[in-house]
């Protein structure tokens, strides 16, 4: 702090005043008084100058406290900005830290629901695998129950196919042996019939003839030729088949197809 000028001029006014007042004393009084005067200005001055010095020495303490203040403020000021960078920085790495963070939360998420998915896939394959296999095997055992009946039905047809056939021989066998039973029937009748119409005699003995004879469904002789045998015997038995004019011949179609042209030897029965 500093002394203003105005402040030491009133002080050296004031003195002068006071010393012009003293002319009037007597000069004892007045070096007394000038003395007073001085050693009062002095010690005013002396007083005046610790004032000073103090008030200077305030002001430079004043001085220096507004620096350190200054300072401090500065110091305060560069912290708060160093704390605001610091605090701007701690808030952008905390935003570079939550952005990274929801980042890899969503590559997280996106790598959970890709994993999900994988393995719903999976499951939808593995089910469709187990699926297809059950079908196959289901196709398989179809497969093989049809090839089982299959082969179960072939059998079965091919024993009634034997069955049928064995039945169809012993009727045929037996429908062979009726015809045959009646073939030797009516041959044996025709036989009787061409012998009770034949007109024979010793000469004929031993002797045989070959006839071809064709009837009709009815029994009526269309037709007789003589084959292998003795002439005269084969003119005598082609006359008696002629004279009998019908031979006897079944109702049985079969029979008769077999029977409509027949062939035979005869000997006449002496």
């Amino acid at each position: 702090m500093q002394v203003s000028l105005e402040d030491s001029d009133f002080a050296e006014q004031a003195q002068q005043e006071e010393i012009v007042k003293a002319v009037t004393i007597d000069k004892q009084a007045l070096q007394q008084q000038v003395e007073r005067i001085q050693r009062q200005k002095a010690a005013e001055k002396a007083a005046e100058q610790r004032r000073i010095e103090e008030l200077q020495q305030k002001a430079a303490d004043a001085r220096r406290a507004r620096e350190r203040e200054q300072q401090r403020l500065r110091e305060l000021q560069q912290t708060k900005e160093q704390q605001e960078r610091e605090a701007a920085e701690a808030r952008k790495e905390a935003e570079q830290a939550k952005l990274e963070a929801e980042r890899l939360k969503q590559k997280r998420a996106a790598a959970e629901q890709a994993a999900k998915e994988a393995a719903e896939k999976r499951e939808r394959e593995e089910e469709k695998a187990r699926q297809a296999e059950a079908e196959r095997k289901r196709k398989e055992a179809e497969r093989k129950r049809r090839e089982q009946e299959q082969r179960e039905q072939a059998e079965r047809e091919a024993q009634l196919q034997r069955e049928m056939a064995a039945e169809m021989e012993r009727r045929q066998a037996a429908r062979r042996q009726q015809l045959m039973s009646e073939i030797e029937k009516y041959t044996a009748l025709i036989r009787q019939t061409i012998q009770r119409n034949w007109v024979i005699d010793s000469s004929m003995s031993g002797k045989s003839c070959e006839l071809t004879i064709a009837v009709a469904p009815s029994g009526f002789v269309k037709s007789v030729t003589t084959g292998d045998g003795d002439p005269s015997v084969c003119r005598s038995a082609q006359n008696a088949v002629l004279k009998a004019g019908e031979l006897p011949v079944s109702d049985d179609p079969d029979v008769y197809q077999q029977m409509s042209t027949i062939k035979l030897t005869v000997k006449p029965q002496l």
